[in-house]
């Protein structure tokens, strides 16, 4: 599928045929997270999409947000970056890179992808193939 590289459509009917085109039917609500989570690359947890919409008088439910999230990363519309257990950031930028995630202050970062070298990856189990590497590398603030 499509990976999104840009800025999402500015009109509401560009957000819909974005949505349709990674088969995702453009519910309002769908619509209302699409528009907030892609307007540019950034990083954002079910919570943090949830308190922008309220403060923007969007009226969508807190499981309808982390169900729509959910869709988008299962489509492949956004990534989902897992930080640890309890931390998912959903990721609008779905070109190949990796991340810095600062302990300090919860926020990530963009790492390119070719800015991480590896040399040599296991070979998958029995009757699996590597995917994805994803790379988190943990950051405290100096001082």
């Amino acid at each position: 599928m499509d990976m999104v590289t840009r800025n999402a459509p500015e009109s509401r009917e560009g957000i819909a045929a974005l949505l349709q085109r990674f088969g995702i039917s453009p519910t309002p609500q769908r619509l209302q997270v699409a528009s907030l989570l892609l307007e540019r690359h950034q990083h954002l947890s079910a919570d943090q999409v949830l308190l922008r919409l309220q403060e923007n008088d969007a009226q969508v439910s807190k499981a309808t947000v982390y169900n729509t999230l959910g869709l988008f990363a299962e489509r492949g519309l956004v990534r989902e970056v897992m930080v640890d257990a309890t931390k998912v950031f959903y990721d609008s930028n779905t070109v190949p890179h990796h991340h810095f995630f600062n302990i300090d202050d919860g926020t990530l970062t963009d790492v390119p992808a070719g800015a991480v070298v590896i040399d040599h990856l296991p070979d998958a189990p029995a009757g699996t193939r590597t995917d994805t590497v994803d790379i988190v590398i943990r950051v405290r603030n100096q001082g």
